[in-house]
């Protein structure tokens, strides 16, 4: 997977498409990403002695990461990620406008 915590990406489908953020949490193993403001849900939570009215919290629930693409930092569209060495270190770039990530 190239994304990575703290990368500013850009949704491409599902009912956020077009919203962007940054990304809260990576989890490889099922190829999923958390977005901030994206895939919001609300869950219930049963009153316990800390909180004994309960209440209604807003989390965010995972996306996969093929409806993902990393924003391009000069165009603010999305873009391709590649990798390429840079003075014996491999590095991540955009592949529309060049710019090393």
């Amino acid at each position: 997977m190239n994304l990575k915590k703290g990368d500013k990406v850009i949704v491409i489908a599902g009912r956020d498409k077009g919203k962007t953020g940054t990304i809260q949490k990576v989890i490889p193993e099922s190829n999923r990403v958390v977005v901030e403001n994206v895939n919001v849900r609300k869950k219930h939570q049963k009153p316990t002695q800390a909180n004994p009215e309960g209440s209604i919290v807003e989390v965010y629930a995972p996306i996969h990461a093929s409806n993902v693409m990393l924003e391009d930092p000069k165009t603010k569209q999305p873009t391709k990620i590649g990798h390429k060495e840079v003075k014996g270190k491999k590095v991540r770039f955009a592949k529309k406008s060049g710019t090393i990530l």
